[in-house]
């Protein structure tokens, strides 16, 4: 609450992701406008479940108990798996307090570097190169994959 005014804020809420969560997830995943999944059915429960707990971990951010956004980064490879903001929620900095939380995490997992890929062109594209992720190459099927070192003495 805004104590001066008496108004609620819509401060997200994050927390560590669990299987009882892929559903609001994938939802969240279907609602992006950038980056959309040409075949959604080929992104499982068991896929989320796989990188939650067995090659990562997940954060979700909650606005008034719905699920706004999450991330998902592999501890296992530093691959982020996953950084999705439902479009009704963008431009609030939750994509940067999830981003914050998990690269804080993967490099806690001794990480040296981590990675991603996201389509060309994008906000998503412009939104990792504001956060010092550097630009590399084009994988095979067009994306532009970053990098992004461990900060020194981190």
């Amino acid at each position: 609450m805004d104590a001066d005014r008496g108004v609620a804020l819509n401060v997200p809420h994050l927390r560590v992701a669990t299987r009882d969560d892929v559903e609001a997830l994938h939802r969240v995943r279907l609602a992006v406008r950038e980056n959309v999944l040409s075949r959604p059915e080929r992104v499982t429960h068991a896929d989320y479940v796989e990188h939650l707990e067995r090659r990562g971990r997940g954060w979700l951010a909650e606005v008034e108990g719905l699920v706004v956004g999450f991330a998902v980064g592999r501890a296992d490879d530093g691959n982020v798996w996953a950084l999705f903001v439902d479009p009704a929620h963008e431009g609030r900095g939750i994509g940067r307090a999830l981003h914050e939380v998990m690269v804080t995490w993967m490099f806690a997992q001794g990480l040296a570097r981590l990675w991603l890929t996201t389509d060309p062109g994008t906000r998503a594209e412009r939104f990792y190169a504001r956060l010092g992720w550097r630009a590399t190459v084009h994988t095979d099927d067009g994306e532009q994959r970053f990098e992004l070192e461990r900060p020194r003495g981190g």
